[in-house]
């Protein structure tokens, strides 16, 4: 169940390797195990995917990408998964992490107004960056890590299911089977 539900989203892994773009990576997209569903590799895919989903910085999906290629995980799903801070989560998942990053550091939270500009950016950033930074890791290592644990569960209950099941429908056959003398 687990298996078919993700490979039904996944992308072809030859169109992956075969992507003009992706060249400059070289032989490191012919490794199988960056496209394999299994509990271990999609386990840790969540992981990387959901922790760089809560880092404050640009280009999360490159990061997740290089840090998949370096685990050896499902690369198209740990990517994927940076979409949790999407356009419209991102400002409450960070405003969430800096709030939690102040009580962490017991910093008074600083009161400021976003205005998208480069010098607000220049100055207000220097308030922000330490608990923002601290709020984000923490809380990308705490929800990576439980989407690590909620996958492992959950291929293994599936695994579990599906082995009762064949075990069920064997022992229903055997039943229906006349006996020889």
């Amino acid at each position: 169940m687990a298996r078919k539900f993700i490979k039904k989203w996944m992308p072809d892994p030859s169109r992956v390797k075969n992507n003009p773009a992706l060249h400059f990576l070289g032989d490191l997209l012919h490794d199988p195990n960056l496209f394999h569903l299994n509990r271990h590799s999609v386990s840790l895919a969540f992981f990387i995917g959901i922790f760089t989903a809560f880092l404050p910085i640009p280009g999360q999906m490159p990061l997740a990408a290089l840090l998949a290629l370096l685990v050896r995980c499902n690369l198209p799903l740990a990517v994927a998964l940076v979409w949790i801070s999407n356009p419209l989560t991102i400002a409450p998942i960070f405003y969430a992490t800096y709030k939690f990053g102040a009580f962490i550091l017991q910093s008074p939270p600083v009161e400021f107004t976003i205005e998208l500009s480069w010098a607000w950016f220049r100055e207000e950033l220097q308030h922000l960056w330490q608990p923002l930074l601290a709020g984000s890791v923490i809380c990308g290592f705490t929800f990576g890590g439980l989407g690590y644990i909620t996958m492992q569960i959950f291929w293994r209950r599936q695994v579990l299911k599906n082995w009762h099941r064949r075990k069920r429908e064997r022992a229903a056959r055997k039943k229906k089977k006349p006996q020889k003398l």
